[in-house]
């Protein structure tokens, strides 16, 4: 008997550890159970260097096209409704009559600025300025007497209302309120049948590598550019940037609708003859050769500089004639004449 009892329970307590081992399954439902989520691989966006900056910023399509220059107002009551400079990857300023200077600023990609202006008259200096980088040239009016016969040695367009320029009030008088739209400047430009790729894609400059930065020993932590008894560019180097905010004379001067600094990589000084037209009304400048400055990270050094003809563009070098080697980033370009001298802190 005792023997058929122990069986039993020896049986019994393997049925029960096969139970125990056994999953109950009956309360599970699908939705209790992991997914597995479906990786998808995007494809990798190759970008190519922009041009004019040496940065690798661009679609390919975009590092192909032509470049777009337009005309900026500067006189000094227009400064403060000034907008879209900090995106463009060149400006240049020199003067053009009673001692003024005006702006001239280029993209690369035009539709990447929302806004520009405000737009102002074309003068012979900026059409030269323009053709160097083989760029489409855009400016409301023109001096009759020099401009006017130039603008027919390149291509052009004159911004209005009726195409992709507005007027906004700003506070000022009419001839400081037009304005350009980016995109509604590229989108008129190709629907018109402009000329809008370039043949060839070369860099304005030499540029260092992305992981480099130039520094030389002279200080710049404040570049001082006197074009006239009036009109003076300030730029500060501000070291967290890494880039210099621009001023004129005490004032900084900010996006009239973003209210943001202006930021430029490379201040370049360049040194040249200028002098009045026959007509004495405007101003003639020298863009042959000459000597200038660059300045970058809060130093300078000293650089000559040559242009030539109308569609070559500045070829900068050290003063023994080696290529300079720009950092890179966008670039503002002071063309000033040799009677006043620039000064560095």
């Amino acid at each position: 008997m005792y023997r058929k009892i122990l069986a039993l329970a020896v049986v019994a307590l393997m049925v029960c550890f096969a139970g125990c081992g056994k999953k109950d399954t009956s309360s599970e439902t699908t939705g209790d159970l992991p997914t597995q989520t479906e990786v998808k691989n995007e494809p990798k966006v190759e970008y190519y260097a922009n041009p004019l900056t040496g940065v690798e910023e661009l679609t390919k399509e975009k590092s192909q096209d032509r470049p777009v220059a337009i005309m900026v107002n500067n006189i000094s009551v227009a400064q403060k409704v000034q907008t879209g400079l900090s995106k463009a990857d060149i400006v240049y300023e020199t003067e053009v009559e009673g001692g003024i200077t005006r702006l001239l600023a280029v993209f690369q990609d035009i539709s990447k600025v929302e806004k520009i202006g405000t737009v102002r008259s074309a003068r012979y200096a900026y059409i030269d300025l323009a053709m160097g980088h083989n760029a489409i040239y855009i400016h409301h009016g023109q001096d009759p007497n020099y401009a006017a016969p130039h603008l027919k040695d390149t291509q052009t367009m004159a911004l209005s209302e009726s195409n992709a320029g507005y007027r906004a009030k700003n506070g000022l008088s009419s001839e400081h309120t037009l304005y350009g739209y980016g995109n509604k400047i590229w989108d008129y430009l190709t629907k018109n049948k402009y000329n809008t790729k370039l043949t060839k894609a070369t860099n304005w400059q030499t540029f260092a590598d992305k992981d480099t930065q130039i520094t030389y020993t002279n200080t710049a932590n404040t570049v001082d550019v006197k074009f006239s008894n009036s009109y003076e560019s300030v730029f500060k180097y501000d070291t967290e940037k890494g880039k210099y905010v621009r001023f004129f004379k005490t004032t900084e001067r900010k996006d009239y609708f973003t209210n943001e600094s202006e930021y430029f990589k490379n201040i370049f000084v360049l040194q040249t003859n200028i002098n009045d037209y026959p007509i004495r009304k405007y101003r003639k400048i020298d863009l042959s050769s000459g000597s200038g400055y660059y300045c970058v990270n809060g130093t300078y050094t000293p650089i000559k500089w040559s242009k030539g003809n109308s569609s070559s563009s500045f070829v900068f070098t050290n003063e023994d004639g080696t290529p300079l080697t720009v950092n890179q980033g966008n670039s503002w370009v002071c063309i000033m004449g040799k009677n006043f001298a620039p000064s560095f802190q």
